[in-house]
C-alpha cells in the first residue's frame, strides 16, 4: 500500500493544481483546454475524495491514541476506544476502495460501442435467439439511460437476425458491455419443434469501442469503396439511386456494407465508423491473442473462444461460465435485468487485476 499512497500524494497535488487551472479566466475562455482539465479532474474526483477521507481517519486514530496515552478519565478513555475502533473499521474499507479505484483502467471504458450479434449454430432458432439478445440489450440500455440505434441488419424469414449491428451511446457503455463479447448458448424448445424436444443453439456477440480519429488512422488508399442500389426496404428514393455503400479494408479484408441510411453520404459515414472499429478491434485482438497464447503456455488459461454464457429456458436459469455464476431468473435477465451478472463480472475482473499487481505481472496506472 505504501507505493499506492506515494502516488496518491502526487495525485492530490495534481488535483489541487487542476482546480486552480479551472478557475483561471484564460483557461475558462479556452473551451478545449477547459474540457480537457475538467475531464481529468472528474476522473480523479472519487479517488481524491477517498484519499482525503483516509487521511482524516488516520488523524482520528492518532488523536484517539494520544487521548488514551494521556487521559486518566475512564469515560474519556471509553469514548476514545470506541472512536478508534470505528475509525479503524472504516479505514479498512477505505483502503480497499482506494486500491480498487487505483487499479489500471481500460482506456476504452468511457467509449460508446458498436455491438454485432450474429445467429451461429442452430439455423432459424439461432437467428431467433440473436433477436432475443438484441431485445435484452436494448432493454438494459434503456434502464441505463443509453441510446440504442440499429445501424445494420440482415433479418430472416422467421423474424430473427442472421446478423444485426447496433450503436449504443451513453455514459461508460464499454465498461459494462465489454464482458458480453463471446459465444452465447441457448437451450430451449423452439417454436417449430412439434415433439417438445430441447434444442441447443448459439449466437455470437462482438463488442467494439467506437474509435475516434485520434485512435486509429486508416490510409484512404487502403480502402476500396463500392456503391450500389439498395436491395432492402426504404422507399423509392433508396431503390432508384446508388445509395448503398460497401467498404473493404484491403490489408485485413474486412468488409462493411451499409444501406439503411437515406443517402449515400450517410451510409458512407456509418460504414466508415464501423470499419474503423472493426479494423482497430482486429489489430487489438491480434495483440490480445498473442498475450493470451503466452499466458496459456505459462499458466494454462482456457480458450477465449469457448461459450461465455448459457441461457437455459426449461430451468429459467442463466449461467456465466467464466465466473461460475448461475441465476434462476432468466425471464428477468432477458427483460434487460443484467446488472447482477455485469456487477459480478466487474468484481471478478478487479480481483484478477489485484492478483496481477500483487504478483508483479501488472502495475498501477
Amino acid at each position: 500500500m505504501d507505493k499506492i499512497f506515494e502516488q496518491l500524494e502526487t495525485l492530490l497535488e495534481r488535483y489541487s493544481e487542476l482546480q486552480e487551472l479551472m478557475s483561471d479566466p484564460e483557461v475558462i475562455n479556452d473551451t478545449k483546454r477547459y474540457m480537457a482539465y475538467s475531464k481529468e479532474e472528474a476522473d480523479m474526483r472519487d479517488v481524491v475524495a477517498a484519499f482525503k477521507r483516509y487521511k482524516e481517519l488516520k488523524k482520528s486514530i492518532s488523536d484517539s491514541d494520544e487521548i488514551l496515552r494521556e487521559t486518566d478519565d475512564s469515560e474519556m478513555e471509553a469514548m476514545a476506544k470506541d472512536e478508534k475502533e470505528t475509525s479503524k473499521k472504516e479505514l479498512d474499507e477505505i483502503e480497499h476502495k482506494i486500491t480498487l479505484l487505483m487499479l489500471p483502467k481500460d482506456p476504452n471504458d468511457d467509449k460508446n460501442i458498436i455491438m454485432e450479434i450474429r445467429g451461429a449454430a442452430g439455423g432459424d432458432e439461432a437467428s431467433l435467439f440473436a433477436a432475443d439478445l438484441l431485445t435484452m440489450y436494448s432493454k438494459y440500455a434503456e434502464k441505463q439511460g443509453w441510446t440504442f440505434d440499429i445501424i445494420d441488419e440482415t433479418d430472416t424469414e422467421v423474424g430473427g437476425y442472421k446478423d444485426v449491428a447496433v450503436m449504443i451511446t451513453g455514459d461508460s457503455v464499454y465498461s459494462k458491455l465489454k464482458y458480453e463479447n463471446g459465444a452465447h448458448r441457448v437451450q430451449r424448445v423452439p417454436a417449430t419443434e412439434s415433439q417438445g424436444r430441447v434444442h441447443t443453439s448459439t449466437a455470437t456477440v462482438a463488442v467494439m469501442p467506437e474509435y475516434d480519429e485520434v485512435d486509429i488512422d486508416i490510409d484512404p488508399k487502403d480502402i476500396r469503396t463500392d456503391v450500389y442500389r439498395s436491395s432492402g426496404a426504404g422507399g423509392q428514393h433508396i431503390n432508384k439511386t446508388s445509395s448503398a455503400v460497401r467498404m473493404t479494408h484491403l490489408p485485413t479484408g474486412i468488409v462493411v456494407a451499409m444501406q439503411d441510411q437515406r443517402s449515400q453520404q450517410q451510409n458512407r459515414q456509418k460504414a466508415m465508423q464501423i470499419l474503423k472499429s472493426r479494423v482497430y478491434d482486429y489489430y487489438e485482438s491480434q495483440n490480445q491473442n498473442e498475450y493470451d497464447e503466452k499466458r496459456k503456455s505459462a499458466v494454462g488459461t482456457g480458450d477465449r473462444s469457448e461459450r461465455i454464457r448459457t441461457y437455459n429456458y426449461p430451468q429459467n436459469r442463466v449461467t456465466d461460465h467464466r465466473i461460475g455464476l448461475s441465476l434462476n431468473k432468466l425471464d428477468r435477465i432477458m427483460n434487460g435485468e443484467l446488472e447482477e451478472i455485469i456487477d459480478a463480472l466487474i468484481v471478478h475482473d478487479q480481483a484478477e487485476k489485484l492478483e496481477q499487481i500483487q504478483s508483479g505481472e501488472a502495475k498501477l496506472f
